[in-house]
């Protein structure tokens, strides 16, 4: 089983990780902003990774800080959950569809973290109490702590939810893809010998 427990607490957040790259997409996600457990969970579900997370930060100021610092920890839970790298697939991509909106993703577990975000949302409102553009933090703190190069577009859409539930679901898509065990792969899939 690969598996991932991973703790981090500051000043302004105390975040928990527990991550099953093995499982049946079952999640206990606890944030304390809802439309970022939503996102969580539909990632969960369609890369059907087990994952429990329990989140407290400092929402009182901005969702800011617990958005970013959840990012990081789950970026440390799925790097720590890969473990050598040998025998994983490597790279993975989705396309996923969500009502008028479409959104791409595609990664490849390389060791070095990038982001390229080419999402253009169409208008500047928050979904509730929700700013969208936390969303690229999100995924920069991700890659960042996972050493994962990660390319998200999303062509176009003229709902925000829809696009961004479109992007987590193929986040969640590519990266089952990625980290799957093909047992053709003798060691890491590089030339260079290592990740």
């Amino acid at each position: 089983m690969r598996t991932a427990k991973v703790e981090r607490k500051t000043k302004e957040t105390d975040i928990k990780v527990m991550l099953n790259l093995e499982g049946k997409g079952k999640y206990t996600i606890d944030t304390s902003i809802p439309f970022l457990d939503h996102m969580l969970s539909l990632m969960c579900k369609h890369g059907l990774f087990d994952m429990t997370i329990k989140a407290k930060g400092d929402i009182e100021v901005d969702y800011h800080h617990t958005v970013e610092d959840v990012g990081i920890v789950l970026g440390k839970a799925v790097k720590q959950a890969i473990g050598d790298m040998k025998g994983i697939s490597r790279f993975g991509g989705a396309s996923v569809p969500m009502d008028e909106a479409l959104a791409s993703v595609m990664l490849d577990i390389s060791g070095r973290p990038y982001l390229v975000y080419k999402v253009e949302l169409p208008k500047k409102s928050k979904i509730k109490t929700f700013d969208p553009d936390l969303i690229e933090d999100f995924l920069q703190a991700f890659v960042s702590n996972s050493g994962i190069t990660l390319h998200v577009a999303s062509p176009y859409g003229r709902n925000i939810h829809h696009i961004i539930e479109a992007v987590f679901k193929a986040l969640g898509r590519a990266l089952r893809q990625a980290v799957a065990i093909d047992p053709k792969v003798k060691g890491v899939l590089s030339t260079k010998g290592r990740l």
